[in-house]
Parts: C-alpha cells; sequence; structure tokens
C-alpha cells in the first residue's frame, strides 16, 4: 500500500494539464533576467510542535532521573548487529545488553523485590500483631519522652503523606495530560489530512504553472527575434561605428572645413577691396590735411620770432612732424583671391555633407538589412518555438492526471476512513485506562485518608492528662485509622510497585531507545545503515523504489529535506525515475534552435560610407589653389598699422601744441585741423583696422587650411577606405561574434526556464512538509503524549508507593499513642510515693478502682501483680527522675 501510494504520489508530479498560450503578447523588457513569477503554493496547517505548559517541568526531571537511571549512549551498533541477525546476536551480545540495562534492571529488580516481600511482610506483620508482638500488645510502656515521640512521630508521619500526595498528585496530573491530549491525536491527524489533500490538489497545479511559464521564455525568444534588427543589426552597428564613425566624421569635418574656406576666400577677397579702396582715399585726405596745415603754419605769428619765440618754436616742430602724416600699408600690391574663390565655389557644388549623410544613414541601416537577411531563419526559429510547446503539450496528456490524482486523493481518504473509525476504540481505551490509572491512584488516595483522619483525630482527641487506657474515643479512633492505613498499605502496595515497574520498564526504555535517538537523530543512523533491511541493498529505500539501493536516499536526508519545505522530487530523488533536466535539454533546449541561429549570414557589402563623387569631390578641393595665395605678403602687410605714426596720438600732440599758442588765428586754424584729423581716424582708420583684422584672420585661416591639404585628403580617404574594406570584407569576424552572443542570449532564456523548472522542482514544487509532520506528528502522539505522561505517571505513583514504607513503621509507632490501651504501667514506689497518691493515680501510678477494679496494691490477692502479669512493664521510675 505504502509503495502504491509513492508511486501514485510520483504519477502525479510528473503530470501536467495543457500547455498555457498567453492569448494577447504582453511587451517584454530588453533581453536580460527573465521573471517566471512565483509558484502557487497552499499553506499547510499543521503545526507539528508541542508545548507541554507546566508538566513539562514533571518532564524534564522523568528524563533527568532516566539519564541517572541509564547514561550510557545510544547502543546503535548493537541494535544494528541484533536487527541484521533477526536477534540472533543476543547470545553473544547478551553482556552489552544487559550493561546498557543495568539500570532498569536494577530498578526492576528492586520494585520486583518489593512486589513480592511487601505482601509476606504484611502478612507476618499481621500474625505478629496477632501474637501480641509487633505494636499488637494493647499496653503501652509509660517514657518520660512519650509527648516528645509522639509529636516527632506525628510529624514524620504527616511530611511523609505530604510527599504521598505530592506523588499523587504528580500521577494524577499525568493521568489527565494523557487524557486531554488523546483528544487532540483527532485535531492532529485531521490536520495531517487536510495537508496531504493539499499537495495532492496543489501539486498538479504547480505543474502546470510551471509548464505555462514556457510561454514567457517562448514570447520573449520570440520578442528578441522580431527585434533582431535592433539587438542584432544593433550591436554589429555600434561595433562598426567605432571604425567608421571617426572616418565619415573626418569627412564631414572636411566638408565644414570646404565652407569654412569658401567664406575665408570671401572675406579675404571683399577685404581687400575694401583696404584698397580705403588705402588710397586715406592716403589723399592725409596728403590734404598736410598741405592745409603747411599752409596754416605759414601764418606770421609762426614766422615771427622776435615778438614769439615759443610760437615760432612749436611751429616749427609742428612742422617737421608732418612728414609722418601719411599711409604704412600698402594693399594694392597684393594679387586677388577670386581664382582659387572660383574654383572652391566649382567645389562646393556638390554637397558633400549629404554625401556623407548618406554614409551614416547606410550604417545605421544595419538593423533593416539584418531583418530582411534572417526573416527565413527568424520564421524558422518560431516555428521550432511552437513545435517545442507542442511537444510539451504532448508530453502532459501522456500521463492520466485525473485518475492518479483521483486514485491518491481516494487512498487519503480511505486511510482517514479508516483511523475514523478507530477513534472510538481509542477513547474506550483510554477510558478504561484512566480509570485504571484513577484506581491505583485511589488506593493511595485511600491510605492517605486513613493517615491525615487518623493524624487529625489523634491530635484534636489526645489529651495528655488521660492514661493509656482512659484516652478519649476520638483519640482511639485516630489510632485506629492509622492502623486501617497500615494494613491498606499492605494489601495495595505490592500492586502498586508491581504496576510502576511495568510501566517503569516500558515507558523507561521507549524514552531511551526512541523517543529520545528521535530528537538526536541517532534512530536515522540505524534506520539507515547500509544492508540492514536487505543484505543486498545499500540504502534501503532507493533499493525498494528503484531498486538502485546505491542512490544516496536514506531516510535521514528524506526527512530532513521535507522538514525544510523542499519539493518532493529532490526529496525523494525521482529524478533517478524521470531526469527533468535531461528531458527539458532534449525538449526545450534543441539543436535545430541552435542550428537555425548559427545559420544567420548577414552580408554588410550594401553599405557605402562615400561614393567616388564625394572621393572626387576632397581631391577637387585639394587642388583648388590654396597653397599659391602669397601668405607671406598678406600676413606682412596687414602686420602693418594702416598709418606710419598712431593718427590720434599725433592729434593729441597737435593739440597740446595748439593750446600753447596765444589764442588767434593760428590757434583757431590749428584747432580745426586737429577735427579734421580726429573725423579721418574715426571714419577711415578704424574701418580700415577693423578689414586688416578680418583678413588677418582669414589669411590664417586658409594659411592652415592649405597646409599639407593634398596629404590630409588622401588620409581620409585612405580612413574611408579603411572602413569601407572592415564592412565589405573583414567584417565576417565581428558579424559571427555578435551573432553567436545573440545566439548566447537566446539560448540563455531556455536555460534561465531549465533553471528556474529544476529549481522549482526541487524547492518549490509540492513541497513535502506533510510527510516529515506526518512523522512529527507521530512522534508528538508516542513520545510527548504517551511516554512522557505514562513516565510521570510512574514516576509520581512509584515515589508515593516507596513512602508508604516510612508510612506504615511510623503510623503503627504513633497509634500507640493515640489508641485506648488494655492495661496500663503501674509503679509501687512506698518510701517515695504516698498511699493515698496511688489511690488517686497521680505521678505515674494508676489506680484501677476508679474504672471498677480493685487496686492490687491495695488487696494481698496475687492474681492482680502486674509485675508477676506483665513481666515488660517497666519499673516504677523513682520521683526525682521526672
Amino acid at each position: 500500500m505504502w509503495k502504491t501510494g509513492v508511486l501514485l504520489l510520483l504519477w502525479v508530479l510528473l503530470a501536467s494539464g495543457e500547455l498555457q498560450q498567453d492569448t494577447e503578447p504582453r511587451k517584454l523588457p530588453p533581453p536580460g533576467k527573465l521573471d517566471f513569477g512565483y509558484v502557487p503554493s497552499g499553506v499547510y496547517e499543521t503545526l507539528a510542535h508541542y508545548e507541554p505548559g507546566p508538566i513539562g517541568i514533571l518532564f524534564h526531571m522523568v528524563q533527568a532521573f532516566l539519564y541517572v537511571v541509564q547514561p550510557n549512549a545510544f547502543p546503535q551498533d548493537l541494535i544494528v548487529k541484533l536487527a541484521k541477525d533477526k536477534f540472533g546476536a543476543i547470545q553473544t551480545e547478551y553482556q552489552k545488553a544487559i550493561y546498557y540495562e543495568i539500570g532498569f534492571l536494577v530498578c526492576a529488580a528492586v520494585g520486583l523485590l518489593f512486589t513480592v516481600l511487601m505482601p509476606i511482610a504484611g502478612l507476618f506483620f499481621c500474625m505478629c500483631r496477632c501474637c501480641d508482638n509487633c505494636g499488637g500488645e494493647m499496653h503501652q510502656r509509660q517514657r518520660k519522652n512519650a509527648d516528645c515521640r509522639r509529636g516527632l512521630l506525628g510529624t514524620l508521619l504527616f511530611s511523609t503523606s505530604l510527599v504521598i500526595t505530592i506523588g499523587v498528585l504528580c500521577a494524577y496530573a499525568a493521568n489527565q495530560n494523557l487524557s486531554s491530549q488523546v483528544k487532540n491525536i483527532r485535531r492532529l491527524v485531521n490536520s495531517n489530512m487536510r495537508d496531504l489533500h493539499t499537495f495532492a490538489n496543489d501539486t498538479p497545479m504547480q505543474i502546470d504553472y510551471l509548464i505555462s511559464q514556457y510561454a514567457t521564455a517562448k514570447n520573449k525568444v520570440i520578442y528578441d527575434l522580431d527585434n533582431i534588427g535592433p539587438l542584432l543589426g544593433g550591436r554589429i552597428r555600434d561595433q562598426l561605428d567605432k571604425e567608421v564613425h571617426p572616418a565619415l566624421d573626418r569627412v564631414l569635418n572636411m566638408a565644414g572645413a570646404m565652407r569654412e574656406t569658401k567664406e575665408a576666400l570671401e572675406n579675404s577677397s571683399v577685404g581687400l577691396e575694401v583696404l584698397q579702396e580705403g588705402t588710397g582715399k586715406l592716403n589723399f585726405n592725409l596728403s590734404l590735411v598736410r598741405t592745409r596745415i603747411n599752409h596754416t603754419l605759414d601764418d606770421p605769428g609762426c614766422n615771427d620770432e622776435e615778438s614769439d619765440a615759443t610760437t615760432a618754436q612749436l611751429c616749427r616742430n609742428i612742422r617737421n612732424s608732418l612728414s609722418q602724416l601719411q599711409i604704412s600699408a600698402n594693399f594694392t600690391r597684393l594679387p586677388k583671391v577670386n581664382i582659387q574663390l572660383q574654383k572652391v565655389n566649382d567645389v562646393l557644388r556638390t554637397d558633400l555633407s549629404a554625401i556623407v549623410q548618406k554614409g551614416y544613414s547606410s550604417l545605421n541601416d544595419t538593423p533593416h538589412m539584418v531583418i530582411e537577411q534572417t526573416r527565413n531563419v527568424v520564421e524558422n526559429v518560431q516555428g521550432l518555438m511552437d513545435g517545442i510547446g507542442t511537444n510539451i503539450s504532448r508530453f502532459s496528456k501522456v500521463f492520466p492526471v485525473q485518475s492518479c490524482l483521483s486514485n491518491f486523493t481516494i487512498l487519503i481518504s480511505h486511510a482517514h476512513a479508516k483511523i475514523e473509525d478507530y477513534y472510538p476504540e481509542i477513547d474506550k481505551m483510554d477510558f478504561y485506562r484512566w480509570i485504571g490509572c484513577i484506581a491505583l491512584c485511589c488506593m493511595v488516595v485511600l491510605v492517605l485518608a486513613f493517615n491525615y483522619l487518623g493524624l487529625l483525630c489523634g491530635t484534636l482527641g489526645y489529651d495528655k492528662h488521660a492514661s493509656p487506657t482512659t484516652r478519649g474515643c476520638i483519640s482511639n479512633t485516630g489510632g485506629t485509622m492509622l492502623m486501617a492505613g497500615v494494613g491498606f498499605s499492605f494489601i495495595f502496595s505490592w500492586v502498586l510497585m508491581g504496576v510502576v515497574t511495568t510501566i517503569f520498564l516500558v515507558g523507561g526504555n521507549m524514552e531511551k531507545l526512541v523517543c529520545e535517538p528521535f530528537h538526536t537523530k541517532e534512530v536515522f543512523k540505524v534506520v539507515d545503515t547500509p544492508y540492514l533491511v536487505n543484505p543486498e541493498w545499500k540504502n534501503f529505500i532507493p533499493g525498494y523504489m528503484y531498486n538502485d539501493s546505491d542512490l544516496e536516499l536514506t531516510a535521514e536526508s528524506l526527512y530532513s529535506t521535507c522538514k525544510e519545505n523542499k519539493g518532493i522530487y529532490s526529496a525523494m530523488r525521482l529524478d533517478k525515475v524521470f531526469n527533468i533536466s535531461s528531458f527539458l535539454n532534449t525538449t526545450v533546449f534543441t539543436k535545430d534552435v541552435v542550428g537555425q541561429l548559427d545559420s544567420i549570414k548577414i552580408d554588410l557589402r550594401g553599405i557605402i560610407l562615400l561614393e567616388a563623387e564625394g572621393k572626387q569631390n576632397l581631391l577637387d578641393f585639394s587642388e583648388a589653389g590654396l597653397s599659391e595665395i602669397n601668405y607671406a605678403d598678406y600676413l606682412e602687410e596687414v602686420n602693418k598699422g594702416v598709418t606710419v605714426i598712431d593718427l590720434l596720438s599725433f592729434t593729441r600732440e597737435l593739440e597740446a601744441k595748439t593750446d600753447l599758442m596765444p589764442k588767434g588765428s593760428l590757434h583757431t586754424a590749428l584747432k580745426g585741423h586737429t577735427s579734421t584729423l580726429r573725423q579721418i581716424h574715426s571714419q577711415q582708420v578704424i574701418p580700415m583696422e577693423q578689414a586688416m583684422s578680418a583678413l588677418n584672420q582669414s589669411m590664417r585661416f586658409l594659411e592652415r587650411t592649405a597646409s599639407d591639404l593634398p596629404n590630409k585628403v588622401l588620409a581620409i580617404i585612405d580612413a574611408i577606405e579603411a572602413a569601407q574594406h572592415l564592412i565589405s570584407q573583414n567584417a565576417t569576424h565581428l558579424i559571427n561574434r555578435e551573432t553567436g552572443r545573440f545566439t548566447a542570449t537566446i539560448v540563455g532564456y531556455f536555460h534561465q526556464y531549465i533553471e528556474w523548472v529544476k529549481t522549482s522542482l526541487a524547492m518549490e514544487v509540492a513541497p513535502c512538509k506533510p510527510f516529515s509532520n506526518m512523522v512529527d506528528t507521530a512522534e508528538i502522539i508516542a513520545c510527548s503524549f504517551l511516554v512522557d505522561s505514562m513516565n510521570t505517571f510512574w514516576m509520581g505513583l512509584g515515589c508515593s508507593t516507596l513512602f508508604l514504607l516510612p508510612s506504615i513503621i511510623l503510623a503503627v509507632k504513633l497509634a500507640k499513642y493515640y489508641r485506648r490501651m488494655d492495661t496500663e504501667d503501674v509503679y509501687d514506689d512506698i518510701e517515695t510515693i504516698p498511699m493515698k497518691n496511688m489511690e488517686n493515680g497521680n505521678n505515674g501510678y494508676h489506680s484501677e478502682r476508679s474504672q471498677g477494679i480493685p487496686n492490687p496494691m491495695m488487696t494481698s490477692i496475687p492474681t492482680y501483680d502486674t509485675m508477676n502479669r506483665f513481666p515488660r512493664a517497666s519499673a516504677p521510675p523513682r520521683h526525682i527522675d521526672w
């Protein structure tokens, strides 16, 4: 039956439903880690843990006592040897068995001795009392410490009774605990059965979820295949761009340089014309100003040295400085750049930037080229993906899912029903057990009742002034009850000890040989001993299930794995029956997919980076005659000033000299000339300086551009041709490398799905915690409920039974002080005690006349001589001893 259930469970695990397809394609993230979500799982409600509560203190006390009785380690080797030899080795290994059980044997021997000797001792005790011995003589000797002895005996008996009471309460608590825990058995069993139903119901759903998540990997693969252009072509383009983009950028920069060259030539041509025209006008105006100033200096005020020597000197200085008032740079001798400008304009008729942009566009069109060239491969791979899904669906239909589930569920329900049928019997047996234990406790309680009542009546009814023969009824009743307790102690104690010894042997060995080794997992070492169950099987579980005893599957590993709530696939090593890795590798990940992806061939020879027209345009630009311009002459002229002397400085000096002259016509005329010079500077010199600066910049730019221009153009063309050669001839390695990476990405999705399935099977699918919970539940019921309670019961009852021995002795001795005696001691001390005191019965002398009996001391009848009638009576004490 067990094997059938395991096989049914295996069928359920391997079975699955229809492969679920996504009706609407969802937008997937870029290549990366797939998210398969969480495997749906039910919640197991069984909490296989037991907290005994306050009674756990008693459980620990019993376990500590058992450790003292049996401190030896678990006899693993001995049990293995006995199991292998079918207990035939007991004849040779009896010494080891005795050594291990020596503590239990000694305790059992003591209990057996108690059980045998107690009724015999009780029989002899009764016979002895019938012969007026063992306290049977109804005569109490008078002692001076009688009160002290009575108090001590009463205290000891009360203390002993308290100990017995505590023992009975412990036994009663253990009995009640067991009865209350029996009611929890139904709850634990029902919880375990519900967990098994949850396990059976959730497993197919979880496997269906695993299979349905193939759609996640499939959709991601299809998404990447649909976007093979951006993904594969984009990576190829990015790799090519590292070599191609710099070359195209150089061409584009040269196209920009062409436009800037044209602007520089235009600026140079315009600036040269402006400077040539401005130079002529400036030269004419300066000559005119010099003539006018010379004419002004012909004034008589400048020549009359006798009247004003200072003015004459100033006029001479002004006349001498007029030679500096002329132009410096001469731009009329510089050649024009119209020829070069015309050539550059001819070059710019071809839009080189547009040609370069075509190259960029051609390179950027790589993803589209990849899409067109891989269309057939993509369609084939997508068809293979559908085929893989069909294979998985077909595989899932091979197994009879519903029938296996139904059989497994029926098996669980049938087992549960069978267990339910035993509950009335269990309750009935527990009731009988409870009644029996209560009866045993009542035996001790009966003795305790007589002890407590005897102590109560004896203590309350005791009169220290009453003689032993005149004690009251209550006191006498207390003594009688104590003796009744002694009698019941003899009657019940051997029965109690026999029961205690039997339960002790069973419960103690259960604790030491089953419960304690289970907690330390030593019992698993015995069960997992190689070749224990079958001499041909190393491990009996895989040998029984898979006929492969060398498989590393032990009871401990199975229990520990299920205890961690891992999947039953890994716990029971079901890969031996169905290797999911092999199935997924051959079903989900096929060589056809890799073969199709490896057959991708991408030809990039259609990419043209720079057309022939663009190359010719570059060559024409290098031959535009820029190097024929005499940049040195231009730079020499623009580096000169517009005038020989700074016109503004000359004007300020002329104005300063004029201010030193006296006011008059000469002064006024010179002031007018300074204004004219300022106007010439602002209207002609400053614009010419600006034009010279612009011309200087243009010429320097043209000089830099023309410097080694043919070699620069040839280098650019060589770079373009090298990049073009890379694309057309040498890109195969790059394409193969990127194609391999794309293939690895696609294959990686399959690997992610396979690894996720294997991990989920091992950790999340069909978690087998219910099976370890069943073992733990059995341990809780057997050990925590039954064994611990049973051991606590015998400990409490045994303690009470043992203390019945001192209770018997103390009760017998104490009863003498409470019971009414038939005779008492009479003392004759004439020398010290007056006769009248004897008659009154004081000071230890008792007068029997008061009881209607003649006093033998007052008569001569020898038959009432107490010394002769009761030879064991003590001699009368002397008065001084009292």
